[in-house]
């Protein structure tokens, strides 16, 4: 088994157990704007990531800088959930948590996160055509679109909905010809 799926093991649980908390307390969009907040603090701040995945600073002191800097920041069920991951030794672990509990949460909304990459931005025009195209394809009441600008595609763009990659992208499409005709 590899890390990375035992480590999804370990995730899956406490996302389901926050998620499951948020939603028995009617706060789950509360929790999420927390959780977000979290997860950008985890982004940005290099320091804090290290810190808390450092194996050889003391849970006490993990405890104390996580209390002091969220305390009024997000509700006190995402940080007693915070300090029991530090109690438990699975804080290094948190990334991986807020994906997953994205991921069900999003489940239980019915949101399809796709992820869009594009050699240029898409207007809001065009953005909501595809939202609605792919609310038909995929029977979602919710599309949130993640955008990504990769300058190397020379036009078209590439859609990821979970495993499945739709390529319209010119070099996807030269693939597919060329491909083809190599069959013939």
């Amino acid at each position: 088994m590899s890390s990375q799926n035992a480590n999804d093991k370990i995730a899956l649980p406490y996302a389901e157990a926050l998620l499951e908390c948020a939603h028995k307390n009617n706060i789950v969009d509360d929790m999420n704007n927390d959780v977000s907040s979290i997860q950008s603090l985890l982004a940005e701040s290099t320091d804090f990531r290290v810190f808390l995945n450092n194996p050889l600073t003391g849970i006490e002191a993990k405890k104390s800088v996580i209390s002091k800097l969220l305390l009024n920041q997000v509700n006190s069920f995402l940080l007693k959930f915070l300090l029991v991951l530090v109690k438990r030794r699975r804080i290094n672990l948190i990334n991986l948590i807020i994906d997953k509990y994205f991921d069900l949460a999003y489940k239980l909304d019915s949101i399809t996160i796709v992820t869009v990459s594009t050699s240029v931005a898409f207007t809001e025009a065009q953005q909501e055509a595809l939202i609605n195209k792919l609310k038909d394809m995929t029977s979602s009441q919710t599309v949130k679109l993640e955008m990504n600008i990769n300058t190397s595609l020379l036009g078209g763009f590439i859609i990821q909905i979970g495993s499945k990659v739709i390529d319209t992208s010119l070099a996807g499409k030269l693939k597919n010809m060329a491909f083809y005709l190599s069959n013939k």
